[in-house]
């Protein structure tokens, strides 16, 4: 079966703690509650000011910048990305996105699903 969504009907899950997360919301839009066997595609929104927590974890992310500007930030360096740009994050890659802009910065992202959603 074919499934198919608003992106801006889903719920916004606000993501944000006031430290390692500020101003972030997640949409998952496409997961175990659509039937996808392998991937979990999700809706980022950064806000003026935002963005997510500096990590590392064992799979990789696929992201695509939709709207905005930001930066990734790497252990060895930080990417200005805006929209239309394309990220590969590596398997152990520590990262983070920040929204280096006045407008919302928002990008999906794509993970395997045996991970977190």
């Amino acid at each position: 079966m074919i499934v198919v969504g608003r992106s801006h009907a889903v719920p916004a899950a606000n993501i944000s703690d006031g430290k390692t997360i500020v101003n972030a919301v997640k949409r998952v839009l496409i997961g175990p509650n659509q039937g996808a066997p392998t991937f979990i595609m999700r809706l980022f929104t950064l806000t003026e000011g935002g963005f997510s927590p500096y990590h590392t974890h064992p799979w990789e992310h696929e992201v695509f910048v939709l709207a905005g500007e930001g930066t990734v930030k790497g252990a060895a360096e930080e990417k200005h990305v805006s929209a239309g740009d394309f990220i590969f994050v590596p398997p152990n890659e520590e990262h983070q996105f920040l929204n280096s802009g006045n407008e919302e910065f928002e990008f999906l992202c794509v993970i395997p699903k045996r991970e977190q959603g």
